[in-house]
């Protein structure tokens, strides 16, 4: 199996679930990850435009390790050039965050994750979470796709990658300090809710498929930084798309949110201005990407980088 098709698919919610006390006690600061030296990247960029209108469209990777320097050429000055930048979610207080989090992702009192998990799944959770420096009870509380989005992002934690070096925390930062409007395509309860759509045995499965991927993750996630700063969109929407045996993961994750965002886009390009979006790097290639459904209305989006 493919880690990252399975397993990566929803980061989008990283930011969110790192913030919401999900991430593990803070600890000595790791070692250098050797495979991803410091390096100039060129992501890709795509832009949307008219006579009065430009739509800037950014890939993102939410965690990254330090010492690679991203934003600048077209990149930078596109989003110096914007007056608005957009990411999924606005920025939100902490306590928000948690707050929608224990609504989406509590489970009932009569329920205990371990206790809904096979004998075998049980022990590979239990097992990660001792080698996270965590207790095997940590997730009891929690629903199983609380468990499965949150491991990927504490083990990358561990091996060196981090919010502070995250695309979206640089782009916040420096649109601040140029005064642009800040804004959300989504709501945190919205993120949160798409995981709900899943069923319970959909949510024990997506956390299988997470357990058994997670000693490979560090290279697979090496493999996705390495595309993404090359700008190789085709290859990096195929590390990171869930595949066609996971319809419903893909559609709730994915594919939905691409058309609303999609449809936000038309709607805004009726009005005239510059706008910086950024999302996760793997709604902006493949079949059904946010450009993809843009053609099928007619909107155009040229690679500018």
């Amino acid at each position: 199996m493919n880690v990252t098709k399975r397993l990566l698919a929803p980061l989008f919610a990283v930011i969110a679930l790192a913030g919401s006390g999900s991430a593990p006690a803070k600890q000595a600061a790791p070692a250098p990850i050797a495979t991803l030296p410091a390096v100039q990247a060129h992501p890709a960029l795509w832009k949307v435009s008219d006579h009065d209108t430009t739509i800037y469209l950014f890939g993102t990777i939410h965690l990254l390790p330090s010492g690679i320097d991203w934003l600048n050429g077209p990149l930078s000055y596109a989003l110096d050039h914007s007056d608005t930048l957009m990411t999924e979610l606005p920025d939100l207080p902490p306590g928000d965050v948690a707050a929608a989090l224990l609504r989406h992702g509590t489970l009932p009192a009569d329920k205990s994750l371990r206790r809904m998990m096979g004998e075998k799944q049980r022990g590979q959770l239990e097992a990660a979470l001792t080698s996270l420096g965590l207790p095997v009870s940590r997730f009891d509380r929690l629903k199983p796709w609380v468990a499965a989005a949150t491991l990927p992002i504490l083990q990358l934690q561990k091996a060196g990658y981090n919010l502070e070096s995250g695309v979206e925390n640089a782009l916040t930062k420096r649109a601040t300090q140029l005064g642009h409007a800040r804004g959300g395509l989504e709501t945190a309860d919205f993120q949160f809710g798409q995981f709900d759509l899943l069923s319970e045995p959909q949510q024990l499965e997506y956390l299988g498929n997470v357990l058994d991927a997670l000693p490979q993750i560090n290279a697979e996630i090496a493999a996705m930084v390495g595309s993404w700063s090359r700008g190789d969109a085709p290859a990096l929407a195929a590390q990171l798309n869930a595949d066609s045996d996971s319809p419903v993961l893909a559609e709730a994750l994915i594919f939905s949110r691409n058309r609303n965002w999609a449809g936000w886009i038309e709607n805004r390009m009726k009005q005239p201005g510059t706008v910086f979006i950024a999302v996760g790097a793997g709604h902006l290639g493949g079949k059904g990407s946010v450009q993809d459904v843009l053609a099928r209305h007619g909107i155009k989006a040229v690679r500018v980088q």
